[in-house]
């Protein structure tokens, strides 16, 4: 098996048309000879996350959205969060985030992200993305996308809608060799 992407990022090529992957950032949280799955970061739904889990938790009023996690078993949710004594395994994905989907981790993520404590930072996800074992390999080398180092601050990013093409300048930057386009098509 190649080096696993776990604790990366995929940000989808332009080429790639899927509609459930056009234009997304999807973290890697788990990659092993099982296949891969992951969370996409930018997707954010209209639902409010206080009133996803209503029937589960009494949570305060919040305009924390749940974000559409991918297309593989949409009722399933997951959270993501940087509060490592939460943390109920002990392994982070990457460096200060940690997933979480059980009742409990939901719990105590939710309980804990007191307004007052403004470190405390989560993302909800209904669904994930999923790829067969060496699936995702073959997307890779069709060019469906690009690899790049994941960090904290994309996956907690406050507007999930500018993740695309700040992941995109990122990966053209870091790979002179990919073409680009210009802010002015004079240039190109």
């Amino acid at each position: 098996m190649a080096e696993s992407l776990r604790g990366k990022l995929l940000v989808a090529s332009k080429q790639l048309k899927d509609s459930n992957f056009y234009k997304t950032v999807v973290l890697i949280v788990e990659d092993n000879e099982n296949g891969s799955m992951g969370l996409v970061l930018n997707r954010p739904s209209s639902i409010l996350v206080n009133h996803a889990l209503s029937e589960h938790f009494q949570l305060p009023e919040s305009a924390e959205l749940v974000h559409v996690g991918g297309p593989v078993e949409p009722a399933a949710l997951f959270i993501l969060h940087n509060l490592e004594e939460l943390s109920h395994d002990g392994t982070g994905v990457i460096p200060g985030v940690w997933l979480g989907n059980s009742g409990e981790a939901f719990e105590d993520v939710l309980r804990s992200s007191d307004p007052h404590q403004p470190g405390v930072r989560f993302r909800v996800f209904c669904g994930c993305a999923g790829w067969s074992p060496g699936q995702l390999e073959g997307e890779l080398a069709h060019g469906d996308w690009y690899v790049a180092p994941a960090i904290k601050s994309i996956v907690f990013a406050e507007d999930p809608y500018e993740i695309y093409e700040q992941m995109l300048q990122a990966v053209f930057e870091s790979h002179r060799i990919v073409p680009h386009t210009s802010p002015n098509p004079q240039w190109n």
